[in-house]
């Protein structure tokens, strides 16, 4: 198959390197951007290799059928039909499994690469997957935060915003987890549709545009140039990353996207955090959970441990630290329409060779509740403390978070 690129892979990074691409290009034409700024990126908080994947599995979660307590005989009584018996689950140690489908996953945590911390929550809890997911996205529960944990890391790790794109959110909208005061986030769906939609009489006004520069002496009309060139230059960079990307490795029946952030990676993007949602409300299981609920971990199981895989295989096994997560997991006891409702607490998972597998935090009690509800054992903003410090190496978790939440001690020390 002959590809059609403009760029050669020198070129690209090049490119991405010097500080070109970094706005946000919606396939619906919105485009917005931080100033442009050469040969600084190298210079500002991006020293080291390190790169952080978020993965949201929106919906709620049911941890407890995720993460099943096999060796707790409270965990069968709540759940007399859906819970998976112990010759019906991958056991992963003498207390827990995970579902059959889960064979991803499993081999993750017997390699000792993924972190298992339990009982993750937050104090006063809403059942809303809107208001829930808003405070995890934006690490401020109940506050009307405006800014995400993730942009607010960014403002702090690069104040001025000169390190380019150095958030990418893979979705058809930019999520509040990213949303930064000072950065920019380059969003994207579909990299080959990732370009300006416009009307045929805009299209020589904006090549003008484009071909200018930004030699203006009017700063305002500089900037504008700026973004322009740097809009044609990110949509382009992402587009060529994609067509040149192939892979031996099978990313599973349904890539959500992080096969995306693997051609990035592997084009040298400057980018050091990447959000990726498992979208629509996915896992939320309400009725005839079983089978579904077993098909989503099919595929999610599937898809993070191919690009796990994948980052070994492109030499960047040791930069890359992904965290899955959802808003909210699911009650104890099953609903009489053989599915689980709205719940509290449930199991987040931190995975690469940088970490330090298996179990963190307390299980939570599933016959000390909550009217019906886990009490949560782990702040989830020990998690977002945990990878700001322990993986991002910046030392100011608690004035991102706003308070003060202890580490995990998930990663070893690294020279």
């Amino acid at each position: 198959m002959v590809k059609k690129t403009s760029l050669t892979a020198g070129e690209r990074r090049t490119l991405t390197q010097a500080g070109f691409g970094s706005m946000v290009l919606g396939e619906a034409g919105g485009i917005s951007a931080s100033p442009v700024w050469s040969n600084l990126a190298d210079d500002r908080a991006g020293a080291n290799d390190r790169i952080l994947v978020i993965v949201e599995l929106s919906g709620g979660n049911d941890g407890l059928n995720t993460v099943i307590p096999h060796a707790d005989d409270a965990y069968y009584r709540a759940r007399p039909r859906l819970g998976i018996r112990p010759d019906r689950l991958l056991q992963i140690d003498d207390r827990f499994g995970f579902q059959k489908t889960m064979a991803g996953f499993e081999r993750l945590y017997k390699d000792g690469e993924m972190a298992i911390v339990h009982g993750v929550g937050y104090d006063q809890p809403s059942f809303s997957h809107f208001s829930s997911m808003a405070f995890w996205q934006t690490g401020a529960p109940n506050s009307g935060e405006a800014y995400g944990w993730l942009g607010r890391m960014a403002d702090a790790i690069d104040p001025l915003g000169h390190v380019t794109n150095l958030l990418v959110n893979v979705d058809d909208h930019q999520s509040l987890a990213v949303r930064s005061m000072h950065h920019v986030p380059l969003v994207f769906d579909d990299p080959a549709k990732f370009t300006r939609h416009m009307f045929d009489s805009q299209k020589d006004a904006l090549g003008a545009i484009d071909q200018r520069g930004n030699g203006s002496a009017n700063p305002a009309e500089a900037f504008l140039c700026d973004i322009a060139a740097s809009a044609s230059s990110s949509e382009q960079l992402v587009r060529d990353a994609w067509n040149d990307y192939s892979s031996p490795i099978d990313y599973g029946l349904v890539p959500f996207g992080l096969e995306k952030v693997a051609a990035l990676i592997a084009a040298d993007f400057p980018t050091k955090v990447y959000y990726v949602p498992y979208r629509h409300n996915a896992f939320d299981t309400h009725v005839y959970q079983a089978d579904v609920h077993a098909r989503l971990w099919s595929y999610t199981s599937d898809h993070i441990a191919a690009f796990m895989r994948d980052m070994e295989r492109i030499g960047r096994g040791d930069d890359v630290v992904l965290m899955a997560f959802s808003e909210f997991g699911r009650r104890v006891a099953e609903n009489t329409s053989m599915g689980t409702d709205h719940g509290t607490a449930g199991p987040a998972f931190v995975i690469g060779k940088p970490v330090q597998g298996g179990h963190y935090g307390e299980m939570p009690s599933l016959t000390d509740l909550d009217d019906g509800n886990l009490r949560f054992t782990t702040d989830f903003r020990r998690i977002y403390s945990t990878l700001i410090e322990g993986w991002m190496g910046h030392e100011q978790a608690a004035a991102i978070l706003k308070q003060n939440f202890g580490a995990i001690p998930i990663f070893a020390a690294r020279d």
